[in-house]
């Protein structure tokens, strides 16, 4: 376990972009906190999770699939340099290795892949939260990790290009400091987690009535701030645009809250109300992904709900469900 202090920090980062190409939490001109360049802002690593969705670093909202001239096809060229990510709280990172998993199934998407292979993932946790407030630790699911326990920040590396960032920073941690980390990876899940378990339950073994959904749809506007911040929503569109010399394919996201997200060609629409696209929605993550995947694939960040502005965030929801029918 390494030390960073104050002091060291933009050095250190310094050193970093050296080799790497950086994305930090930095702040804006209207006080937004989002993951960007340096060069975009000054570093912003307290305060808790970014509202926007992390993982497009990885996932970009519009990205290019292929070019075509006269006959040609040509694929984007890989970045010059790897990515080096921080930025992920410790429900981010699982969110991360989530859609790992969901674009390496079937058919890899070297798309993704093509960003995020290589890149190096760095979380940041402890007292650093809004506030203050304590981000439990990940333990894990990065190539490091930084603990703000007050005074400095401890790093945590994981994997093994991890441990080589960290090499030159001081091996020094106070036994208080690391204590106070040992503790935090011990906490029991929060109210949330419970909530979201408990949600999952009564929608796997079917105890929600469709009237139940009709009133959330009643109370949704298709805004999609939702699906924007989700860092495990994954649908995207795909679109050819025509110019003077060529073709291009690109893909953006998508959002399941469209009418015509689900329309097919003969008119037909299998979620043709605002009741059953935000049942799908939530049963997705909370009842079909379990079963394919084994976990529910809301982490709890939070974001939906801060996002949502006639509050049916996933959370809020969920507190409506169990309040309810269980």
């Amino acid at each position: 376990m390494r030390v960073l202090t104050l002091d060291r920090v933009d050095s250190f980062f310094a050193h970093c972009a050296q080799t790497w190409e950086l994305r930090l939490p930095i702040l804006l001109p209207d006080g937004t906190r989002v993951i960007g360049s340096p060069n975009d802002g000054p570093l912003a690593l307290h305060g808790g999770a970014v509202m926007s969705k992390p993982t497009a670093a990885f996932f970009s909202q519009q990205e290019t699939v292929f070019t075509a001239a006269d006959g040609v096809f040509q694929r984007p060229p890989a970045p010059e340099r790897t990515l080096f990510v921080l930025g992920f709280t410790p429900r981010d990172l699982a969110c991360l290795r989530f859609i790992d998993r969901f674009f390496a199934d079937g058919w890899r998407d070297d798309i993704y892949f093509r960003q995020r292979q290589r890149a190096v993932v760095a979380g940041l946790s402890g007292y650093c939260g809004p506030g203050g407030a304590l981000l439990p630790p990940a333990g894990g699911d990065c190539d490091l990790e930084l603990f703000w326990e007050g005074n400095c920040w401890l790093v945590i590396p994981y994997s093994e290009t991890g441990r080589e960032i960290v090499a030159e920073l001081p091996d020094s941690a106070p036994q208080e400091a690391v204590e106070l980390f040992r503790q935090a990876l011990e906490l029991p899940p929060d109210e949330n987690q419970q909530l979201i378990l408990r949600a999952s339950e009564l929608l796997r073994t079917d105890h929600v009535p469709d009237s139940f959904w009709t009133e959330i749809g009643d109370r949704c506007i298709a805004c999609t701030g939702c699906n924007l911040v989700c860092p495990t929503c994954t649908c995207f569109g795909v679109q050819d645009w025509r110019t003077a010399t060529q073709v291009e394919r690109s893909r953006m996201w998508d959002s399941c809250q469209f009418d015509g997200f689900m329309r097919e060609a003969s008119g037909h629409n299998p979620l043709g109300s605002e009741a059953l696209r935000t049942r799908r929605r939530i049963h997705h993550k909370l009842a079909a992904d379990p079963e394919k995947w084994g976990e529910i694939s809301c982490f709890v960040c939070g974001r939906c709900d801060v996002t949502c502005p006639t509050g049916i965030g996933i959370i809020a929801v969920a507190r409506e469900l169990v309040a309810r029918f269980g």
